[in-house]
């Protein structure tokens, strides 16, 4: 008894396509043997296709590429989609921080250091985590650094 249900909601889509005029003439058929057979023939539409699972992770792909190109960005200018942290490096050589440095990232991003910190490094290529705080602050994890400064992002 619990299989009908499951049966009536998945062919719903198929018997909605169906041709009223055609059930109808059907229908209206008297001899059993035959109504069968003209039900028999009655085409059913195609239900609708679900999403592919390539498209479904392309989409996310793209929701998490758009909420890390505002990530950081005012209020006003970002998004719903927000990310708590992703992870980038900082091109060729870089050799550390002091306030009111701009530091600018692979992905074209600039972070302004808001804090007092200072490091002196000497990295190339260093891996970089950006990352959002318990306060709402935004932090850069350079791998090799002891410290992360506090940034804002300035593009």
């Amino acid at each position: 008894m619990r299989i009908l249900p499951a049966v009536l909601l998945a062919a719903g889509p198929a018997l909605a396509a169906v041709d009223d005029a055609a059930l109808r003439q059907c229908r209206a058929m008297a001899d059993a043997a035959a109504r069968v057979a003209c039900y028999d023939a009655i085409p059913l539409g195609q239900p609708a296709a679900a999403p592919r699972a390539d498209e479904r992770a392309t989409e996310r792909a793209n929701e998490q590429r758009r909420a890390i190109d505002t990530f950081g960005m005012p209020a006003g200018v970002r998004k719903e989609n927000r990310v708590d942290s992703y992870e980038t490096h900082i091109a060729g050589r870089f050799d550390g921080w002091e306030g009111g440095q701009v530091i600018r990232l692979a992905n074209g991003q600039a972070w302004r250091v808001v804090d007092s910190t200072v490091d002196t490094l000497d990295l190339t290529d260093p891996k970089v985590t950006v990352r959002r705080g318990l306060s709402g602050a935004v932090f850069l994890d350079i791998d090799g650094a002891n410290r992360s400064p506090r940034v804002q992002r300035v593009q």
